[in-house]
């Protein structure tokens, strides 16, 4: 039984009530997604955020450190996530630059505003692996937020010059660029991960703009040979864990 809170560097996360626990998924996202934006020039600069399916509110808060002049948007559909993120942010040092509400964004109004940064860590289980607990069904089955609304939605709201990202998995990642190009936003980093050196790649980290550009990929490996985390691991999440 997963712990009532889980403590970072600036903040903690309490996540009994919520669908979704935290996981190193979304802490991956956090620390990994709009990575080119994080120069001394950049973090000076405001810009918006948009946190589809924001769960114990992890992402929405690991960007608010990342990004001290960036207002925060957190949506989700399940009630008992919001409440528990609302309160995980109300206890941060970051409460005044993050918004949580519920809001479907298989429904979200056109007229909302632009945003620079969107991120996801979105559900991805078929529909022949659900269970019997319905909120966290809705957490990690396509079937809340199919991949193509999630792509449809993103490129609408995304900013000329923004960012789209999410973490998905490994075997998803060709089918969800082709999707993403069609829906005008194409690839411009990659991260793969595996758990260590031994397994296959699990999750894949995927970033788009509106532009044609270079991609820059690059793998992960999360433990070494004696289960330790690895040095670039490491480097990668050493603002947030303790």
């Amino acid at each position: 039984m997963p712990t009532p809170d889980f403590r970072f560097k600036q903040f903690t996360i309490r996540h009994d009530r919520s669908a979704m626990k935290v996981g190193t998924d979304g802490v991956l996202l956090g620390a990994w997604a709009s990575g080119e934006l994080s120069t001394e020039e950049c973090q000076r600069e405001h810009i918006t955020i948009l946190d589809v399916g924001t769960g114990t509110g992890l992402i929405a808060l690991m960007l608010a450190q990342r990004f001290p002049h960036a207002d925060i948007v957190g949506i989700d559909i399940d009630e008992a996530s919001i409440e528990q993120a609302k309160e995980n942010v109300e206890t941060s040092p970051f409460r005044q630059r993050i918004r949580i509400q519920r809001q479907d964004f298989n429904a979200i109004d056109s007229c909302f505003n632009k945003y620079d940064i969107i991120v996801s860590n979105p559900p991805f289980y078929k529909e022949e692996t659900l269970g019997t607990e319905q909120a966290r069904n809705a957490a990690r089955h396509t079937t809340s937020l199919p991949f193509e609304k999630l792509v449809e939605n993103a490129s609408r709201l995304l900013s000329e010059k923004g960012l789209f990202s999410v973490i998905i998995p490994y075997g998803e990642a060709s089918s969800f660029i082709s999707l993403c190009a069609l829906n005008k936003l194409y690839l411009q980093r990659r991260l793969d991960v595996r758990s260590s050196e031994r397994k296959p790649f699990k999750r894949a980290l995927l970033e788009f703009c509106k532009a044609i550009r270079p991609v820059e990929t690059a793998t992960l490996t999360l433990q070494d040979a004696d289960n330790n985390r690895t040095t670039d691991y490491t480097a990668l999440t050493q603002a947030f864990y303790l």
